[in-house]
């Protein structure tokens, strides 16, 4: 019996070693909620950042553009027209090409518009049709500032520390607006507290010379996020991680055959990433959209467990929290 002990207690040591050396850490996974809760509230509202923060993802998304009055303004596009009423409240606002451009009003106009599901340009439908029915209820923009204070507030009275992933979107057209969307966005961060690489704030951005110029000409050091729009190179993995702490491919860079290289090549990216100390944090992982896979669990478990991303955008931030928690 003492022998048979001693095998047991072996057998739970090496349990418990095999357990530690597994080559995932879901506990060490990040949750970042895309545009809010946006699978069931319309994108970018103070609606879809309360949800999403009541649904405890790790992050919350900004997407900022400016104002005419250079106020950074919570919204994924430059244009207006594809989430709100913008053409019928300023019919006669359009620029040449008949776009609604947020730049062109100022922050008052803005606070009239009212906000919806996103819709496709050509049909006039819903891009979800199963998701918040097109056109109901009274959303509204807001800041980039008072999206900061809401969070701030809940993280005060739930005693959560959820952090901001904001993006700035389009430095190069902004620049040629006459308006240094970073320096701005940077200026509203340190306003509100976030500064360092310890706050809870990721900045990302897909243009890699204005993240540069981010970090080392506008002396940024919060954690920075290098947006990846096509497959790249390993080469250029080793030009961002001289001033980036984190990629985000698509996911369709990273499951989709018809995208790239091989699944044996994008696993060596993102190892090749990992050893450049490059968190990789992968975009966008919708319930209602899961190419190639049969459900969104299965698309989750490749995603955390065969390629083993440090963390994902969602639009259903309950469903991968509650993943990564069983």
């Amino acid at each position: 019996m003492r022998n048979s002990s001693k095998y047991l207690a072996l057998l739970s040591l090496i349990l418990l070693f095999s357990c530690n050396m597994s080559t995932t850490n879901l506990s060490d996974k990040i949750v970042i909620a895309h545009r809010g809760a946006s699978g069931y509230v319309p994108e970018h509202t103070m609606e879809s950042k309360a949800m999403a923060h009541a649904m405890n993802a790790d992050y919350i998304e900004q997407d900022i553009v400016l104002s005419k009055d250079g106020i950074p303004i919570v919204i994924h596009d430059i244009y207006l027209e594809e989430v709100t009423d913008v053409a019928l409240v300023y019919p006669e606002r359009s620029r040449e090409d008949g776009r609604f451009y947020v730049i062109d009003f100022n922050l008052d106009e803005l606070m009239r518009l009212s906000v919806h599901e996103r819709i496709d340009l050509s049909t006039k439908n819903a891009v979800f049709p199963n998701r918040y029915p097109l056109k109901k209820t009274s959303f509204r923009l807001h800041t980039l500032e008072d999206e900061i204070e809401l969070i701030q507030g809940m993280n005060k009275s739930t005693g959560k520390n959820i952090g901001i992933y904001p993006e700035i979107k389009n430095p190069g057209f902004h620049r040629k607006q006459g308006k240094d969307i970073s320096k701005i966005v940077l200026q509203v961060l340190t306003k509100k507290g976030y500064s360092k690489k310890s706050d809870a704030c990721i900045l990302q951005c897909f243009d890699a010379k204005e993240l540069q110029r981010i970090r080392q000409e506008l002396g940024c050091d919060l954690f920075l996020t290098q947006l990846l729009e096509f497959p790249q190179s390993l080469d250029d993995l080793e030009k961002y991680a001289s001033f980036a702490d984190a990629i985000g491919p698509s996911i369709e860079q990273l499951i989709m055959e018809s995208v790239g290289k091989s699944l044996q090549e994008k696993k060596e990216f993102i190892e090749r990433a990992h050893k450049l100390n490059l968190k990789v944090h992968a975009y966008t992982f919708r319930r209602d959209q899961h190419p190639n896979f049969e459900n969104f669990e299965d698309l989750l478990e490749f995603g955390f467990n065969e390629l083993e991303l440090d963390g994902v955008f969602t639009d259903f931030p309950d469903t991968v929290v509650s993943f990564l928690e069983n």
